[in-house]
């Protein structure tokens, strides 16, 4: 084992005891960028100088008994659709400039850069993170850890790979459709999307309201740890709240226990894997076994907002390529494209009836968790399939909407939720179990996460490509 393998938490206990140093952390992430990037394509930019220059200036406030912030020197990486001081921002797209200068960090990576993180890189996206999986024109396919024919799933399928592979234990993603939570159910890895506007975005995505920043972990503490750093208020963003309610580091001890947890297995719509079924119903009894929580069947009782949700997202795709012209597109991942210009026909008669939807569906959920706590779900119904596909072979819709109706309805009513893994199907593949919770409780959802996966060792087994 390196310190590769350590969690965020456990690097920063070693650096406080003198056991582990920043420089150590960080030339070992490197190492295994080198060594595994390769086989996943994770990183579109990997700035190793700039990471051990920040990791001896961390190193040495470590041995001065002055660390400058709760990440100091955590080896970090950032999805390549948030902005970074001296790193071009592509978002996957040849339409896009490498040219700088590149001055200004999006209010979360401001956040991690003050806590002292050490910045490793950035990570691949799909084309302007339009859909659920991830490859791009410009930086190709990226696959999964467990199996590097298939998929890790999107759009924040980089970042997914990298902290599954221990390219760093952080990493910062993006969620407007389910995109840091369904590449962590596809890698075994752990997501949370938070209630939207409790993480500071900027510039404001073209998919609004729906699009969220996450922190991307292998466990739910350094997930809570990553919340804390950037659920933060900046100036730049007026959607944003003030300082969270509570801490979610805090809150963890507190676990599930005298919760009221619904489970719904199908959300009263959808086909679900039986592999996949029979691994969340096994998690999920462990709330009532183990951690004390009180667990009934309970649908929330919505049908699936999939049309509303298409008329949002292709609304904003249309939005995204306003100003790329007819011969620049050409070059741009085609399904995109063709989107794109059923977008441009939305009417606002028709978005104004989408959003009233989904103020409906708000108002249902707000009802339905005033009875429970909390719901849980599958992430996904089905598992990882072959990369560069953005759906499963022979599949029955073109979309990757039609394989994520677990995720896409809670970014419309901007409830948190966490993206747990709950085991292995018989192929070695991942299965994720969804946390999700009323907006603002955001510390609860990963309370519930993490004393679940305390009491499970899926978390604690390693990709076959780690040997």
């Amino acid at each position: 084992m390196t310190t590769a393998d350590l969690s965020a938490t456990e690097l920063l206990a070693g650096y406080r005891s003198g056991e582990i140093s920043p420089v150590q952390a960080t030339r070992d992430a490197l190492d295994r960028i080198e060594a595994h990037d390769g086989a996943v394509n994770a990183f579109c930019l990997v700035d190793a100088d700039s990471a051990l220059s920040q990791a001896k200036d961390s190193e040495a406030r470590w041995q001065a008994g002055e660390p400058v912030g709760p990440l100091d020197g955590v080896p970090t990486s950032i999805k390549d659709m948030l902005l970074t001081i001296g790193w071009p921002t592509r978002r996957g797209s040849t339409t896009t400039s490498p040219d700088g200068p590149f001055e200004v960090d999006g209010p979360p990576v401001a956040r991690v850069r003050a806590a002292g993180a050490v910045l490793i890189g950035k990570n691949t996206t799909p084309e302007l993170a339009w859909k659920g999986v991830t490859d791009s024109p410009l930086t190709g396919v990226t696959t999964n850890p467990w199996d590097p024919t298939r998929t890790a799933g999107g759009s924040s399928g980089g970042s997914a790979s990298a902290v599954g592979l221990g390219m760093g234990p952080l990493s910062l993603g993006t969620d407007a459709g389910g995109s840091v939570r369904i590449p962590a159910a596809f890698t075994g890895t752990v997501a949370h999307k938070p209630t939207y506007g409790r993480i500071a975005h900027y510039p404001g995505s073209a998919f609004g309201t729906l699009a969220h920043v996450g922190p991307m972990t292998r466990t739910v503490a350094d997930a809570a740890l990553l919340h804390d750093v950037v659920a933060q208020p900046d100036t730049r963003d007026p959607w944003v709240f003030d300082v969270p309610r509570e801490s979610a580091v805090e809150r963890l001890a507190g676990g599930a226990q005298g919760l009221r947890i619904a489970f719904s297995p199908t959300l009263g719509f959808v086909d679900v894997d039986p592999e996949v079924a029979a691994l969340v119903a096994e998690a999920v009894a462990v709330f009532a076994r183990e951690l004390g929580a009180t667990v009934e069947n309970a649908d929330p009782g919505f049908a699936d907002p999939i049309e509303p949700f298409h008329t949002l997202w292709f609304a904003a795709a249309a939005k995204s390529l306003e100003p790329v012209g007819a011969e620049a597109r050409k070059a741009m991942d085609p399904a995109l494209v063709e989107i794109a210009e059923q977008g441009a026909r939305v009417s606002a008669l028709d978005y104004l009836g989408a959003m009233a939807v989904r103020n409906e569906l708000g108002t249902l959920m707000g009802a339905f968790h005033s009875e429970y706590d909390l719901l849980l779900t599958p992430t996904l119904p089905i598992t990882a399939f072959e990369g560069g596909r953005e759906v499963p072979e022979g599949w029955h819709d073109p979309r990757w909407t039609s394989w994520t109706p677990f995720t896409y309805p809670f970014n419309m009513t901007q409830q948190p939720a966490t993206s747990v893994p709950c085991g292995f199907t018989s192929a070695g593949l991942p299965v994720g179990l969804q946390v999700v919770g009323p907006r603002h409780a955001d510390a609860t959802v990963l309370a519930a996460a993490h004393a679940y996966q305390q009491a499970t060792t899926h978390h604690l087994r390693r990709p076959p490509l780690l040997g």
